[in-house]
């Protein structure tokens, strides 16, 4: 039951794994069956919501109200994308594995994906930065809660 749950916060927008695996320590469940539960539940709405926003975002510019907004959306975004992989190549990734893996308020899998779904970045390597990034925030997240490492 407490493994449920912790699947169940880390698929959580804004708190995701980072709620999920000090809520696994403060239980004083194992490590690696919650960082694996946690990991999974976080990487879940991943593809959902890298398919889905871009779709949503699409079909919205024939919506009377939200139309404007999807264009401004949808166009930024590309000129956004294209600046950026002209630029950064595979540092992109990089880039995004870092924004996941950082533990603060409006970082994580769920903002993360979003981004890349407005970018239009190649999925495989999304999710796998995603889920690196997942991973060491999770780890991170561990050794911060267990007093292995001191931020003060």
């Amino acid at each position: 039951m407490k493994y449920l749950k912790i699947f169940f916060i880390s698929m959580l927008p804004l708190v995701e794994l980072r709620l999920a695996m000090p809520y696994a320590r403060v239980m004083g469940l194992p490590f690696w069956p919650s960082l694996i539960v946690a990991v999974l539940g976080n990487m879940l709405p991943v593809p959902f919501i890298y398919y889905l926003a871009h779709k949503i975002l699409v079909a919205g510019v024939e919506w009377p109200i939200f139309g404007s907004f999807a264009k401004f959306c949808l166009k930024r975004g590309e000129i956004a994308g294209r600046k950026i992989e002209a630029k950064a190549g595979l540092g992109l990734y990089i880039a995004l594995f870092l924004f996941v893996a950082i533990p603060l308020p409006g970082t994580g899998a769920w903002t993360g994906t979003l981004g890349a779904s407005m970018l239009q970045l190649d999925f495989k390597k999304t999710v796998m930065a995603v889920c690196c990034g997942i991973i060491a925030a999770g780890l991170l997240l561990w050794f911060v809660t267990s007093g292995l490492i001191r931020l003060a």
